[in-house]
């Protein structure tokens, strides 16, 4: 596993590796990473001969009152992952690499980018849009590799490489959850044990309303209301709604479409988001699947014939 710096010492190896035909992976990350980092890295090398990494906490994508000095950091931890996990390379860039003296130019992401976390974060996805418009040209993949937890970023960069006419594939990887429901975050590192023990009931209230959707449910207020009822232990929530899966546009009424119900809450200071797909028309979980909704709601799993589904 080799790794790199500078973009200048990167750019010949990459140029090697597309001169022999191999298919480039890409997985952008900002460190600290888990198992959900190590699912889209397996995704990209499933799919590619070639997976490279990048691990770069971007400063402007964080408010002046956020946590970018503290963000969690860990980059020994990191190579020996991505090295166990089959990586072939790694880019980790200064700031100062990214963001050299006299740099001006940012991507304005444009109307995706403003509800849901970007009403609260302003500025947020544009250094989000900018960072990966970069990392995109430096690598120039052939995949992109990102995960569902951050359903909005997914949304929005599959916007900017729509009308920038990136030559880039963008992958969505579900969201690796730990077995009682908590999606992996790298911000989970700030929780303690109780805050920990609280911030489960994020995802048991998505769960909880994804299962009455594959049950039938399709008021738009209603799967809200369901998933509202488990979330009175954290601190703060500061939105749960319900948007339209491919274009974020808002949903009234009956979910008559492929939906996403997108949570942020504080737990602590800790602000954690989490979202679960209802998609028509209801399918039948996967075992692994039923096991952690059923931990994470309480209920009891039934299974039938080779696939599982609640009942």
């Amino acid at each position: 596993m080799l790794t790199f710096r500078t973009i200048t010492s990167l750019e010949p190896c990459l140029r090697g590796y597309r001169a022999s035909g191999l298919r480039v992976g890409f997985v952008p990350t900002m460190g600290f990473l888990h198992e959900g980092h190590r699912a889209l890295i397996a995704e990209s090398i499933a799919r590619c001969d070639i997976t490279v990494v990048s691990i770069f906490v971007n400063p402007t994508q964080f408010g002046p009152n956020e946590d970018l000095d503290r963000y969690p950091r860990a980059l020994e931890q990191d190579h020996e992952l991505c090295r166990k996990a089959g990586v072939s390379l790694i880019f980790v860039p200064d700031a100062s690499e990214i963001y050299p003296p006299g740099f001006q130019t940012y991507v304005d992401p444009g109307p995706v980018a403003e509800p849901l976390c970007g009403a609260f974060r302003p500025g947020h996805f544009r250094g989000v849009a900018t960072v990966v418009t970069k990392l995109l040209n430096i690598v120039q993949p052939d995949f992109a590799f990102f995960g569902q937890k951050d359903f909005q970023q997914c949304a929005v960069i599959r916007q900017l490489v729509r009308d920038l006419n990136l030559p880039v594939d963008i992958v969505t990887v579900p969201t690796v959850r730990e077995p009682d429901g908590l999606a992996l975050s790298s911000r989970n590192a700030y929780l303690s044990p109780a805050d920990r023990e609280r911030a489960r009931c994020l995802s048991r209230g998505l769960l909880a309303a994804q299962v009455a959707y594959r049950e039938g449910a399709r008021d738009s207020q209603r799967l809200i209301e369901v998933a509202r009822d488990h979330m009175t232990e954290v601190d703060q929530l500061q939105y749960l709604d319900l948007r339209d899966a491919k274009t974020l546009g808002a949903i009234q009424g009956l979910v008559e479409q492929p939906a996403a119900l997108c949570v942020a809450a504080y737990v602590g200071s800790t602000r954690l988001i989490d979202n679960v797909l209802l998609t028509p028309p209801p399918t039948a979980l996967a075992d692994d699947e039923l096991e952690i909704v059923s931990r994470a709601i309480g209920r009891q799993a039934t299974t039938q014939g080779q696939g599982s589904q609640t009942s």
